[in-house]
This record gives C-alpha cells, sequence and structure tokens, in this order.
C-alpha cells in the first residue's frame, strides 16, 4: 500500500478508485520484467501514465524512453519514423536517419494509439517483438535492437481484427499483460478530489484564488458522464479559473459549461447500468407512442358508434362504412350477416365484413353500443392514467421545468400546460 501510494504521488495521481489501484499495482508489478503491457481504456483517462510508471520502475529506467504517438503520424512517413531509412530510400531522403527503434536500443517505447497503425507497419512491428530484427527503409541490412515495448489504444481491438483493421496475431503479441483504465465517470468518488487538486494547480499557474465548489455542484460533476473523462475535466477547471470572477462554483455555473442533457438525457441511476437506464428511457418512449396511438383509435371508434347510433345504417355512405370495417376488422373474414356493423359489398366500394362483435337476435342494437362506449371510456381512462404518470415523471426527472419535460415527451409547452391543467398537477 506504501508502495501504491508513493507511485501516485511520485506521478500526480490522484483517486483511489479500486479500478484504478488494481490498474497501477499491476503496472508496479509487470515493471521488472520484458513483456509486453497493451493499456485499455478511453481516451482522456490518462493512459500515459502506465508506461512512464513500468519504465520508471524497471531495469531500463536509466535508458531512452520515447512516446510514439501512431494516430498523428502519417502512414506514408511512419515506418521510416519507427524503423529509419536510407539516403534515397524515397523522395527527399537526403541522409540515412535513424528510427525510433534504434535511439531507444535498450529502453523503453510507449506506441500510443496502436490501433491507428497501417497493416505494413503491423508486419514490421509483430516482426520486432518476435526476434527483435528490423530493417531500415531501403535497407536490406537486418538490425538488432532490444527495446521493450508498452502500447496503448482507445480502440475496441475485437472489431478493429473482425474488421481486418488490426492483425489478431499482433493484438497477442502486444497483449502479453493487459492493463484497464477506468472511465471518470465510473470513479464518481475521484472527481472531487481531481477537480480541487487542478483548482489548486490552475490558481498557483495563473495566481488567482482556488476555485470552490457547492454541494449541488459536486452531485453535478458526480451525475455528469464526462465523455472526454480526466482530460475534460482538468480543461473545465482551468476554464473556469480563467473565466468566473466568482471563486463559488454553483450547479448553475457548470450548467453553462457542460449541459447534462447534451451528453446525458436522463440522470444516472446508481443502482442500475447504463444498459437497463438506456433500455427504460426507450421503454417509456415507445409506452407513450402506443398510448397515444390507442387514445386516437378509441376516440375514433367512439366517435363512430355515436354515428350509427344517431344515423342508423341506413344513411351510411359507402366511405363511411369502409371507415367502420376497418376500424373494427381485425384481420379480414368470411361475411357474416349476423355482425352489428356488417355492410354487403356493391360495385362503388369494397367494403370488408365487420366481424369485431356478433349479436344475437334477441340483443336490442342500443344495448351493444352502449356496452360497446362505455368499454372505450373504461379504456380511455385507463390510458389517461398512464399519460398522467408519464407527465408527472417528467416533471420530477426536470425538477418542475416544464420546457425540458415537454421535450422529454415529444409534445409542446402548449400541450404540457394543458394536460397539466388537466390532469391538476399545478402543484
Amino acid at each position: 500500500m506504501n508502495e501504491l501510494q508513493n507511485i501516485k504521488n511520485r506521478f500526480g495521481i490522484i483517486g483511489n478508485y479500486p479500478a484504478l489501484n488494481r490498474a497501477l499495482e499491476k503496472a508496479i508489478q509487470v515493471a521488472p520484467t520484458d513483456i509486453s503491457v497493451l493499456v485499455i481504456g478511453e481516451s482522456g483517462v490518462g493512459k500515459e501514465f502506465i508506461p512512464k510508471i513500468i519504465h520508471a520502475e524497471s531495469k531500463r529506467k536509466h535508458q531512452p524512453y520515447i512516446v510514439v504517438n501512431c494516430g498523428a503520424i502519417p502512414e506514408g512517413t511512419i515506418d521510416s519514423e519507427l524503423f529509419g531509412h536510407e539516403k534515397g530510400a524515397f523522395t527527399g531522403a537526403t541522409s540515412t536517419r535513424k528510427g525510433y527503434f534504434e535511439v531507444a536500443d535498450g529502453g523503453t517505447i510507449f506506441l500510443d494509439e496502436v490501433g491507428e497503425l497501417p497493416l505494413q507497419t503491423q508486419v514490421r512491428l509483430l516482426r520486432v517483438l518476435e526476434s527483435g530484427e528490423f530493417m531500415k527503409v531501403g535497407s536490406s541490412q537486418i538490425q538488432k535492437t532490444n527495446v521493450r515495448i508498452v502500447a496503448a489504444t482507445n480502440v475496441n481491438m475485437m472489431n478493429a481484427i473482425h474488421d481486418g483493421r488490426f492483425r489478431e496475431d499482433l493484438y497477442y503479441r502486444l497483449n502479453t499483460v493487459q492493463i484497464d483504465m477506468p472511465a471518470l465517470r465510473e470513479r464518481k468518488g475521484d472527481i472531487h478530489l481531481l477537480f480541487r487538486k487542478f483548482a489548486i494547480d490552475f490558481a498557483e499557474k495563473y495566481r488567482m484564488p482556488e476555485l470552490e465548489l457547492e454541494p449541488e455542484a459536486v452531485t453535478y460533476l458526480e451525475n455528469y458522464s464526462f465523455p472526454g473523462n480526466v482530460r475534460q475535466l482538468r480543461n473545465l477547471v482551468e476554464q473556469l479559473t480563467v473565466v468566473e470572477r466568482n471563486r463559488k462554483i454553483t450547479a448553475e455555473k457548470l450548467a453553462e459549461y457542460i449541459p447534462m442533457e447534451k451528453h446525458l438525457p436522463m440522470l444516472v441511476n446508481q443502482s442500475a447500468n447504463k444498459a437497463q437506464s438506456d433500455f427504460g428511457n426507450e421503454r417509456e418512449i415507445m409506452y407513450k407512442v402506443l398510448f397515444d396511438m390507442r387514445n386516437d383509435i378509441n376516440d375514433l371508434k367512439s366517435l363512430t358508434s355515436e354515428l350509427i347510433k344517431n344515423r342508423g345504417n341506413g344513411d351510411l355512405s359507402n366511405q363511411e362504412k369502409n371507415l367502420i370495417n376497418k376500424i373494427y376488422t381485425p384481420e379480414p373474414a368470411a361475411h357474416n350477416p349476423n355482425s352489428l356493423l356488417y355492410f354487403e359489398p356493391n360495385d362503388n366500394a369494397n367494403v370488408q365484413t365487420a366481424n369485431m362483435m356478433n349479436v344475437e337476435d334477441n340483443e336490442p342494437y342500443e344495448d351493444i353500443m352502449d356496452i360497446e362506449v362505455e368499454e372505450a371510456r373504461s379504456e380511455s381512462l385507463s390510458l389517461q392514467n398512464n399519460e398522467k404518470d408519464l407527465i408527472i415523471k417528467a416533471l420530477e426527472k426536470h425538477r418542475g421545468r416544464r420546457n425540458k419535460a415537454a421535450d422529454e415527451l415529444g409534445i409542446s409547452q402548449r400541450t404540457l400546460y394543458r394536460k397539466i391543467k388537466q390532469y391538476n398537477l399545478e402543484d
């Protein structure tokens, strides 16, 4: 534990999240060996600390340590950068040049964003890992190097292998030991510690008073998704330090810089994982759509029933008969003269048989229609309760902000105001 804390102090690492501690412990354990290490994690989580720790704690600590950003070097020149080139090997090669693998002989090379390497370069790298041999661009002479490789990527390597963008044999050669760096949103307890660390650093750098967070601002940060991870938090603190005159930072002020709605449609439920939250959100939207559709259908059924009661079958036009048959016929069926809403087809209209409800000869027409209307009203009341519950959930979620609730429900603010008044939800 003392060794772990010493490493944190030495490299300025803040946090006590178990997954972070485990990653640092693995780095310390593998440092004395020469095996290859692959660091996995999202962009901005601090993957670059792991190879520094490995090199500093290894027998190679007095030898060169070189960082190579594989995604920042053009494909046409990356072989020359890594392995060097001979004079005249290509246009512009006016002299012989040593590559990183030759310069770092005896030391450590950190290949950042290794998933972006071109396939041709991957073949050369695999040979170095397996035998320590390489050739300069434009040369036929084999050279030897003794380099320890630590690689890092934010790419899903299994997908890259499946898509043919990364060699499977190289992946397993690099991934002798895998170290996973957790995302900042998983380290909720570390967010405030990191904020304070950055606030002290930037206050000293710019000679300004230190920033402080209000309690609700701490909660806001802990519920934010931080797609840019620690790098995004650091940039946020630097921006606040320079721009804001008030040293007390509130949740409202944070919302101006990192709006919650842009990256997190709904507040994170700490008792459920992200997949469950996303599913719940989509499910509520689907319920809302279905409720709206069923409301429309029930209103149309009630209207049709009233039309039949008031005008009778004799006064209906062919278009109205077609509409009734479409509403009350769940699927095509044979003609049934005993059906209440049965209409004989004629030359002017292709009318489907309406067989939703059959009526016994001794059953009065008015009673059947009353039952149908009553069922429609009962179902409509059930749907209204569900609609009311959705509105209440949206208002509670957005703390009474009606414009946000209306956006969540997919309706206009005017419609929401009318629904609130309809269901007596003003309070």
